[in-house]
């Protein structure tokens, strides 16, 4: 006896092809585990929820430690203060009074100095660190954690130390040139040298930092790239300029905003080595704005010269990735 044959409906609401069955996966899944069938949405936003919860400790701290100190800062630029007598809206009066007087502007130019001085020679000696332990050759994993070191201590703690090692009277610097008949000078007393000792122990503390950087960037350069040049007949520095450095391009945009917004900061280790002497030869902006808010208790100055400043700071980042946008290669396929 044969069975009846069964008539297959079609069904308008589900069309046939992948889409059907999608939809037979998903309520064969929904009845394996016990959901209700097409609870995708639901799944999404427990998973969103779930990430959420992740990043609230952080979006808290970001919140309470940068966003509300920064409109903080901003309200009371317009604001003349002390921290004794109620604060009194002054409008713009204060942002006046940093370009009026000649300390700002000097301390800018300062810090300016600073950073050419700084980012330049850390990016090229950071680039060719990095360039030379790609090799794979013995002792270059070593090589590379000692130049990392100096990144894991603290800026205050290498400031003394380089304040020592630059001792004009029993440093080690003059020391050694005092044995082969020179006389050091006054390193940190002095101010055409003052400046370049602050940079000097910056990029000795931060190379081996930029250098990973690059060196992460080196790795993920295809070899066959450097293969098919060299058959082409490309020598070294045309690989160099030609693959190296169009390919490298966002590892030194990250290396250089990141580096250009550090410098602009610097407080520590010119606090430390030279505390803005010899004058004020080596007082940078952030310097300035400790000691008009802390010292001299103009706490609407110093909020006035630390937007202009963030201003600055802003101004140069929006620069750099202006010019890398149309220059920057982000896949290698």
């Amino acid at each position: 006896m044969t069975s009846p044959r069964r008539h297959c409906v079609p069904c308008p609401l589900v069309p046939d092809g992948p889409v059907a069955v999608s939809a037979a996966s998903a309520t064969g899944l929904a009845r394996r585990t016990g959901a209700p069938a097409g609870d995708t949405t639901g799944g999404r936003r427990r998973q969103a929820l779930t990430g959420y919860a992740f990043l609230f400790p952080s979006l808290v701290g970001v919140l309470l430690f940068l966003a509300i100190p920064v409109v903080i800062v901003f309200v009371l630029s317009f604001m003349r203060w002390n921290l004794l007598n109620p604060a009194s809206f002054v409008g713009f009066r204060n942002y006046v009074d940093i370009f009026r007087y000649e300390n700002a502007g000097h301390a800018l130019l300062v810090t300016a100095y600073y950073v050419l001085l700084n980012i330049p020679a850390q990016t090229v000696i950071a680039l060719g660190l990095a360039m030379l332990l790609r090799r794979k050759q013995r002792g270059a994993g070593v090589v590379r954690v000692l130049c990392v070191l100096p990144y894991l201590a603290t800026p205050v703690a290498m400031a003394v130390v380089w304040n020592w090692v630059f001792n004009p009277t029993n440093g080690i610097i003059n020391t050694l040139l005092s044995h082969v008949g020179i006389t050091g000078p006054a390193w940190t007393s002095s101010a055409t040298w003052a400046m370049p000792v602050v940079a000097f122990a910056n990029i000795w503390q931060y190379v081996g930092y930029n250098m990973l950087f690059f060196f992460a960037g080196l790795n993920a350069i295809p070899g066959a790239l450097y293969e098919a040049a060299a058959v082409d007949g490309a020598s070294r520095s045309k690989q160099f300029f030609r693959i190296t450095v169009p390919l490298l391009r966002p590892t030194l945009l990250f290396v250089l905003v990141t580096g250009f917004i550090g410098s602009f900061q610097v407080f520590d280790t010119v606090y430390v080595l030279t505390n803005g002497g010899p004058g004020n030869s080596t007082q940078v902006m952030n310097q300035l704005i400790y000691q008009e808010a802390f010292t001299s208790f103009n706490i609407g100055d110093a909020s006035a010269m630390s937007v202009v400043l963030f201003g600055v700071i802003l101004a140069v980042t929006i620069a750099q990735f202006v010019y890398f946008r149309r220059r920057t290669t982000y896949e290698m396929n």
